[in-house]
């Protein structure tokens, strides 16, 4: 009887795999078209530069129109709104992390591991382990559990499950939040 019910088993299992194994690969999507070592990257678009990065090893791939830059990824973003005159051209943001990958053609962007991202726009500093941003509909997000902190002049706010609207420029906290506020005369205060 154990037998029969082994024999069943084993046929179970093996009619139960659904390996692709005629299914290729592209060599396109999964190795880079460059890969630069302790380099800067520029991005124009409409002979205007949009960003520009540098690390220590830049890979591009061709298909996907991705980027990433690991170990000490440094960037700057320019504002390319062309209602706001004043400030078109002009860097928007900057920040560093430690591996930024940025999927143009999607308008995807993702920053992790030790991220400080300064913008000028709020005149605020944003640290993270890891950040999302979605171009096309100006989302900022982090990890749900992640802690953010925000600096802006003599305030520090902290908690957890960020997320920001460039559109309309709020940002809230779906967790835990708390923070410090500063005076001149250098006291802390915390508040929950």
């Amino acid at each position: 009887m154990k037998r029969f019910e082994s024999l069943i088993f084993v046929t179970l299992l093996l009619s139960s795999c659904s390996l692709k194994y005629g299914e290729e690969v592209a060599y396109d999507d999964v190795n880079p078209q460059f890969v630069f070592g302790k380099t800067e990257f520029t991005r124009y678009e409409n002979h205007e530069k949009k960003a520009n990065v540098s690390a220590e090893k830049i890979e591009k791939y061709k298909k996907s129109d991705s980027v990433y830059a690991q170990n000490g990824s440094h960037f700057l973003l320019a504002n390319l709104d062309t209602n706001n005159s004043n400030s078109f051209g002009k860097v928007d943001s900057e920040g560093e992390c430690g591996l930024l990958f940025a999927d143009n053609s999607n308008g995807l962007y993702e920053l992790y591991d030790s991220i400080r991202l300064f913008s000028q726009n709020y005149n605020a500093s944003f640290y993270a382990k890891s950040l999302k941003f979605n171009s096309k509909n100006e989302q900022l997000v982090s990890g749900r559990g992640e802690t953010v902190r925000i600096e802006k002049k003599d305030t520090a706010i902290y908690g957890s499950g960020f997320s920001a609207s460039g559109v309309t420029g709020n940002y809230s906290f779906t967790g835990t939040v708390s923070g410090e506020l500063s005076s001149e005369s250098d006291s802390n205060e915390a508040v929950e």
